[in-house]
């Protein structure tokens, strides 16, 4: 099974990825996918781009030869609080926020504490995915994170790259997330977190996974881009209406 959509792919603007938007492009259209977001690392991480990087963003097509383009951030996870490196008036000008943990900003600690940090990330509404929430150097309560995600729209992650060349030891723990996903009726994205483009809608193995869970895939949103972009919508992605000429999804009615 194979998806038109990967909402976590990195650029050279992280200097430790490989690959320019327009090698995204190239291989998007040699693929076959129909939409993308791009989520370079937010600027607490060391070696990510300026904050002035997401601010102009909005200079990237929405389409570019039948590609659609998401302008987006993978932002840190700072703090206990659940607070991110993006903020202001800006944060309204993205397509799509997805958050993490990375070690150079937030260190592991206990389990506790890292459940408590990414369940009040998920509360904050500032952010519609968490990133590689199975990474077992920052265990979780899988059940009060699921609880948490389910409450307030937010999807969790099965990143590929967990099991290629990040993060090893991750199958236990996303396996344990999926299945609790799929008892308590959360939604989950499958992505590449690609740092170079030849990944980008690559999932073997996160997928094998979700088949052996037997995840429902109408609730895998990335399965469609009017699956994806109905759900930012839904979480009030106002920029995502942008798309409505490309992709036929529901905008929520305005009150």
């Amino acid at each position: 099974m194979t998806f038109p959509v990967d909402t976590h792919t990195h650029t050279l603007a992280s200097t430790h990825a490989y690959s320019s938007i327009h090698d995204y492009l190239a291989e998007a259209k040699r693929k076959g996918i129909k939409l993308f977001a791009t989520t370079d690392h937010g600027p607490a991480m060391p070696d990510a781009p300026h904050f002035w990087h997401f601010v102009n963003l909005r200079v990237l097509p929405r389409m570019y030869d039948g590609v659609g383009i998401l302008r987006g951030i993978e932002a840190n996870i700072c703090d206990l609080e659940g607070k991110i490196d993006y903020f202001g008036q800006y944060h309204a000008e993205l397509d799509i926020i997805l958050a993490g943990f990375h070690e150079p900003v937030l260190p592991p600690t206990h389990i506790d504490d890292h459940t408590q940090a990414m369940v009040n990330t998920i509360k904050s509404g500032m952010v519609d995915i968490i990133t590689h929430p199975g990474n077992p150097a920052y265990p979780i309560h899988v059940e009060a994170v699921v609880d948490a995600a389910v409450a307030h729209n937010v999807a969790l992650e099965v990143n590929n790259s967990s099991f290629a060349c990040s993060r090893k030891g991750s199958e236990a723990n996303c396996l344990n997330i999926i299945q609790s996903a799929k008892e308590k009726g959360a939604s989950i994205v499958v992505a590449s977190d690609s740092h170079v483009a030849f990944s980008l809608g690559e999932f073997p193995l996160a997928m094998a996974l979700i088949e052996q869970a037997k995840f429902p895939s109408s609730r895998i949103l990335n399965r469609s881009p009017e699956a994806l972009l109905a759900f930012l919508a839904a979480r009030g992605r106002e920029t995502v209406h942008d798309f409505k000429t490309y992709f036929d999804f529901e905008m929520p009615a305005q009150s």
